[in-house]
Parts: C-alpha cells; structure tokens; sequence
C-alpha cells in the first residue's frame, strides 16, 4: 500500500473537502457532532481511498472488508466519506438528521444497508467487530479480509468495551485491527479530568494485543501503522490515533465544547472559508 507523494496530495484535498462537507451538513441539521468528526476526516479518507478492500458500486460485495463505527455520533464523517466514494450522491448529505432522512444521527442498517453496523450505545461496536472477526474464524475467511472498528476514547470508560478487548486478545483474533480516536475529549470535558485512561496502550498490551500509537494526521505514519497492524499473525492490534479534535478550524480545535454541537451560520462561515484557505495552501505546497 506504497503512498506516493502524489497519492498524498489527493488524500489531503480530500479529506479538506469531507471537513467542508460535514460543516455544511451539520449547519444544515442544526445539530450534531462537530469536534470528533473533523478530528477524524484524515483516517476516515485514509482508509475509504487508499487501504479498505470495498466497492461502493457494489456495496454488499460478500469479500469487502469491514469496518465497524462503534462511536456513532461522529457518523457525518462517516456519510461525507461514503458519499465524497461514491456511494450515495453529495447532495444527500444536507438531509443529515432530518425526519424520513437515510442519515440518521447514529448510522442505522435498516436504512443503509451498506453500514455494517447500527451504533448509538457506546462501547458495543468493539464487541460487534469481534463477532464479525469471530465469524470469519469459523467459515476459515480470516486470512481474506481484515476487520475495522474505529472507537473513541471517550467510550473506553464502558465496561463492555473491555469485555471485548479481553475476549479478542483471549481468541488472538489476528484480522481485527481497531482505531482508537484519542483526541482527549468527551462531552463533559477532558478525557484525563472525568475518568483517566492512561497508561491506555499498557492496558490494551495486558489483555494480548498488539499496540502502535501513532499520529492521525499525517497519512504516511498512519499507512505504515495500518500495514504494521496487517502483518501481525498472533494477536489483535489497536492503533492509538492521536488527534486533535476539531482539526482543520482554529476555533473549534482541543475544545471540548465542540463535542455535541454543530456551528450557528456565522461559525459555519467561518470555518467554510478557513478549510477552503487551507484548501488553496494544500494545492500550492504541492506544486
């Protein structure tokens, strides 16, 4: 999965333009989650447009990897992403949240079939990723695809995600990687003043799993953590993404206000024409 310089630049566009698009999104629905989704466009792009085996022509395509959203309430950069590949078009985006709306505030199945899970209470996406990882074991898929589960780190403070975190390294489920969003917030404050989670990789070590922290932003370190993660045989890995939340606008960035409330059309504004200056920068730096 060798990023070239050229491929960087696209993913950097890209990633630019989901940030656009779930300001515009959230500004619409007059509510939503700001901070983790802008935090996490970078792996988000990473991931839809460079490393996951999917089709979004054929979105139920039995062999696609999987990639299981446990921390629901940043799906609009999980619907800004898939629509940016081509899975449903852009203009959908605006009906975010909206009554009869595919876009619910948490992704849900039975409207997008092509989600893999329905999330909303934190902390069961982990146990479902082991599932699916459980699964392929048993139908002796496990060396075909790899399983996905993104998370934060907020929701590290629920039990049932540690069940799960001791199950998969009890089974060294090989093909399960998962990401964890360590942006350090959650939506009462700092992550270190409500329940501290340090030392976090020493306590997913001693459940048997594999352990990289790396940077979320810089998408030659994440590559490289990702193929790190798929070449280990005996155990499940976790890559602990540090990012800032709300990257991308000065305003809303390490503030953890911005947890779970969208702009008002002056801050919408705002950040719209900091991420298209940004988006002018990207191009020039290149050229």
């Amino acid at each position: 999965m060798l990023l070239t310089q050229e491929k960087i630049l696209s993913l950097e566009k890209k990633a630019n333009q989901i940030r656009e698009s779930i300001i515009e999104m959230l500004l619409e629905a007059g509510s939503g989650h700001t901070a983790g989704p802008l935090g996490m466009a970078d792996i988000f792009t990473l991931f839809y447009f460079h490393i996951l085996k999917h089709n979004p022509k054929n979105p139920l395509w039995a062999e696609r990897d999987r990639l299981v959203l446990s921390n629901g309430h940043i799906c609009p950069v999980l619907y800004a992403t898939m629509a940016h590949a081509g899975y449903f078009p852009l203009e959908e985006l605006k009906t975010l949240r909206k009554f009869g709306s595919r876009l619910q505030g948490h992704p849900h199945r039975e409207y997008m079939p092509w989600v893999e899970n329905s999330s909303g209470p934190l902390g069961a996406g982990l146990s479902q990723a082991v599932g699916m990882a459980l699964a392929d074991r048993i139908d002796k898929k496990e060396n075909d695809r790899f399983i996905y589960c993104f998370m934060s780190d907020g929701e590290l403070d629920e039990g049932n995600s540690w069940e799960g975190v001791m199950l998969a390294g009890k089974n060294k489920l090989r093909n399960l990687i998962v990401v964890i969003d360590r942006n350090n917030i959650q939506i009462d404050g700092f992550t270190e003043n409500i329940m501290p989670l340090e030392p976090l990789a020493d306590k997913w070590k001693s459940f048997n799993w594999h352990v990289i922290e790396t940077s979320g932003h810089n998408f030659e370190r994440l590559n490289e953590a990702v193929e790190e993660a798929q070449a280990i045989y005996e155990k499940p890995t976790v890559i602990i993404a540090h990012t800032i939340p709300g990257k991308g606008v000065h305003e809303f960035e390490r503030d953890y206000k911005w947890h779970g409330k969208p702009p008002n059309k002056e801050e919408a504004s705002l950040a719209l024409k900091e991420l298209r200056t940004l988006g002018g920068k990207i191009k020039s730096e290149h050229e």
